[in-house]
């Protein structure tokens, strides 16, 4: 079976040497000496500051929350967000009481459209809480002069846009925050693990007593925290995964411009600003009809294939979550998209054999 993506597996011989560093100084987790070269490393790489890791991309997005002061209010609050995403992105909000309020996403981008925000804002309206949809960027400018308006704290989910650039700069420094999730499924691992990027460095030293719960130093219990600490197993995995980077993201690019090549005239494929430097994270394609979709879905399978349905179904349908509004254009886009097989180890024959069973189907 050729999944649809594929954990990368880093040097084996450099992380038994991490390894055997944890054995020696007997020191697991607690803000360990290998999180905190992560951290560092991870500032540096990206080009930011004020870099939290923590145990997952979920609690990444719980604990933005909750450090700007969105969740854990007397009030009942609301935070406008897109329904194209993994239903983390709305559930964590749900979970921490804030109700998701869903508003429709650009048909070209598939990022949350900036012009549907504003009607979306009541008095009960906190924060906006966009997607970075498959490391695409958001409309960073619009948003930030909506927030501004109406005094909303903006949390992007970042969990697909690590490393990506934006007009030169990062485009992980927008917002009041932004959240990765260094699942082993992403470009850049830790097993499992996530991160919390914050633009001031108070709301930094908030979170870090709040995923340590709430406790500041030995003794005072300061905040309501949990525990969402990065261990030291996770560090030294994302050590070297991070060495490995320039190889993985080299040969991710050459998959994703081999597709791209032979599908782009017969799939939609997603528009994105000339000025950001993506990531090759995911190849997603819309087709023409869901139907179409769904028999190359079967193809593939049948062949031992497997591409996915990011992000289906539109998360205004599912009913936990308790929307109220159809959103049209996400329920549309998530009916016809598949994400196609893409990571670090696969072949050009395996790619070709992709693309031509794909070509079949669509007659070309």
């Amino acid at each position: 079976m050729i999944p649809v993506t594929q954990p990368y597996l880093p040097n084996r011989e450099k992380l038994n040497r991490y390894i055997d560093g944890i054995y020696e100084r007997a020191w697991l987790t607690n803000n360990g000496p290998l999180a905190q070269e992560l951290t560092q490393r991870l500032e540096e790489y990206l080009g930011v500051e004020n870099l939290l890791l923590v145990a997952n991309g979920t609690l990444a997005l719980q604990i933005a929350y909750r450090a700007l002061g969105i969740s854990g209010q007397r009030d009942r609050a609301e935070a406008i967000t897109t329904p194209f995403t993994f239903v983390a992105t709305a559930s964590s909000l749900k979970w921490e009481g804030v109700e998701p309020i869903f508003a429709d996403i650009d048909a070209d981008t598939w990022c949350l459209d900036a012009a549907n925000i504003e009607a979306a804002v009541t008095p009960k309206t906190r924060a906006i809480v966009p997607v970075h949809v498959f490391g695409n960027a958001c409309e960073v400018e619009a948003i930030d002069l909506i927030a501004r308006r109406h005094k909303l704290k903006v949390i992007y989910d970042g969990a697909h846009a690590f490393g990506v650039r934006y007009k030169g700069e990062s485009l992980l420094k927008h917002g009041d925050a932004t959240t990765l999730s260094f699942h082993a499924t992403k470009l850049f691992h830790t097993t499992e693990g996530g991160a919390i990027i914050f633009k001031r460095k108070e709301d930094l030293e908030r979170a870090k007593k709040m995923i340590n719960f709430g406790i500041a130093g030995t003794k005072n219990i300061e905040e309501l925290g949990v525990n969402a600490k990065m261990n030291e197993m996770q560090a030294a995995m994302g050590l070297c995964v991070l060495d490995e980077m320039e190889g993985n993201l080299k040969a991710r690019a050459a998959v994703w411009r081999r597709y791209a090549q032979a599908l782009s005239q017969s799939l939609l494929l997603q528009a994105k600003p000339d000025t950001l430097e993506y990531n090759y994270a995911y190849f997603p394609v819309v087709f023409e009809r869901e139907e179409q979709a769904m028999r190359v879905v079967a193809t593939l399978e049948e062949n031992g294939i497997h591409a996915r349905r990011y992000f289906y179904p539109s998360l205004e349908s599912v009913s936990c979550l308790d929307a109220m509004v159809d959103q049209p254009v996400s329920k549309d886009i998530a009916r016809r998209v598949l994400c196609l097989p893409i990571f670090y180890q696969l072949s050009q024959k395996e790619q070709n054999k992709i693309i031509s069973l794909i070509a079949t189907e669509l007659n070309v």
